[in-house]
């Protein structure tokens, strides 16, 4: 039987280069547009079984894709022994070899491997050939994630396989100006994650001076107080001595004309109804859930809705009302009801409301449940499922000055807090303009415009054909 005939130079060069048509953009004239598959030794891993205790716990790294980090990767949450690594499909893929996430919530997460390592069955692999900088194919794949992940298949659970992966176009210059490349994008990436560095120094800034002006304004120490007004126990009849905390007491010392009292003398927390997901509709009463409360301000935009026939005046949302998730994850996060559209509260959605109008105002009464949000969480219980009852709210131990001074209180917070805000809403724009000026530099980078370049490095096709040559025994 005779030999097939080796292939032609022109029809090797056929099969890797990507042709005109298919390619994404242009590029200088010294890069080829060349499939994935010829740039790198793709290859994916595997799971030992679960069931042979004996097949973990060795010495050799096994990376999962959660553990990919869009960076070096120097160590393995777990470790498979020799046997486990000969008793399924599992290899070990050289330092330097580039890792791609296939499909799951991690889909198109990459790594570099900084060790010698394993992976599972998740994880495409490429090992980049002599010709090709690990760093600067990182990079690329990197630039080009979203391209990549979008020829996922799957529907709701889109994956990337080895083909894709292979017969993706790979802009490929000369080796030198790889390695110009991926050098001066780590220059700049380091220039820009030092400024988003100082950033995340302000926006920690910001939130020491808010809570802060938080624990000033509950100690009665933002210079409003009047000591000449008199104190809510002296003005009003609906407080007596019995409600007032022992002076020996105190959390701590308050102005003369303040007094102490339990949260639950002045406001009570109402707990919602488990309304059922068949009651939902898409007009009616909106419903507000857990995941409805967005800290300061609240609306019914995200919530669903109830037949009106349902109402319950028990469980009745209206602007102003201060909500608080009782349970779960964010047990202890808070909204205020921001809307003129009356609304009803969900099961797990307590409201907390003021008893009396005459010895409470509102918006005092927000900013303290703000201020004592952390202790709150603190004091939930339940474990994996933290959660917070009325009586543990009400419990609290509450300042209490007179009521024009809770309002102006209120009113200074409003004005300082405010001033916060809007420095942290212009630091998150120059947060968000370092990211766009990555997404930059990389654009510009795969496409030959960082200004390195240097066209008498040769061409890149001749890269290509040496490997070519190689790869198909002809040389």
């Amino acid at each position: 039987m005779s030999k097939a005939k080796p292939k032609s130079m022109e029809q090797l060069l056929e099969e890797a280069l990507v042709p005109k048509d298919e390619q994404p953009y242009e590029v200088p004239g010294n890069w080829v547009w060349v499939r994935s598959g010829h740039v790198a030794k793709w290859g994916s891993g595997g799971t030992p079984s679960r069931k042979r205790l004996e097949y973990y716990g060795g010495d050799i790294p096994w990376i999962k894709t959660g553990e990919l980090n869009d960076g070096i990767i120097t160590g393995s949450e777990e470790t498979i022994t020799e046997e486990g690594l000969q008793k399924s499909s599992a290899k070990i893929f050289p330092k330097g070899s580039i890792v791609i996430a296939m499909y799951g919530a991690t889909i198109g997460r990459l790594g570099i491997l900084g060790i010698d390592a394993a992976t599972n069955q998740a994880c495409a692999v490429g090992q980049p050939y002599e010709f090709l900088d690990s760093k600067y194919m990182f990079y690329y794949f990197f630039a080009r994630r979203s391209d990549l992940v979008a020829l996922g298949k799957g529907g709701a659970q889109p994956n990337i396989s080895q083909t894709i992966i292979k017969d993706f176009p790979f802009a490929l210059p000369p080796l030198n100006e790889q390695k110009r490349i991926a050098d001066k994008i780590e220059r700049l990436f380091a220039k820009i994650d030092e400024a988003k560095r100082l950033i995340e120094e302000v926006k920690e800034s910001i939130e020491r001076r808010r809570a802060v002006m938080l624990e000033k304004a509950f100690k009665g120490q933002l210079g409003t107080n009047d000591p000449s007004e008199k104190s809510i126990l002296e003005t009003s009849d609906d407080l007596s001595e019995k409600d007032v905390i022992p002076k020996e007491q105190w959390p701590y010392e308050v102005p003369g004309n303040w007094v102490w009292v339990k949260f639950g003398v002045v406001a009570k927390l109402f707990n919602g109804y488990a309304f059922k997901s068949t009651d939902y509709s898409d007009e009616g009463i909106p419903i507000i859930r857990i995941s409805d409360l967005n800290g300061m301000e609240t609306t019914p935009e995200t919530a669903v809705r109830v037949p009106r026939e349902l109402y319950n005046e028990k469980f009745l949302v209206r602007k102003g009302d201060l909500l608080i998730a009782m349970s779960g994850a964010t047990t202890g996060k808070i909204g205020i009801y921001n809307s003129d559209e009356i609304a009803m509260q969900n099961q797990r959605v307590g409201n907390i409301k003021t008893i009396n109008d005459n010895i409470l105002y509102a918006a005092y009464r927000n900013y303290f449940v703000i201020s004592s949000s952390t202790e709150i969480s603190k004091l939930a219980y339940g474990g994996a499922q933290p959660n917070i009852s009325g009586a543990l709210i009400e419990s609290l131990s509450f300042p209490l000055p007179p009521l024009n001074e809770q309002k102006r209180i209120a009113e200074k917070l409003d004005n300082l807090l405010e001033k916060l805000e809007n420095e942290k809403q212009l630091v998150l724009a120059v947060e968000e303009k370092l990211d766009l000026v990555k997404q930059s530099v990389l654009q510009k980078a795969f496409r030959g415009e960082l200004g390195t370049n240097d066209p008498n490095d040769g061409h890149a096709m001749e890269l290509v054909k040496e490997a070519l040559l190689s790869s198909s025994g002809q040389r």
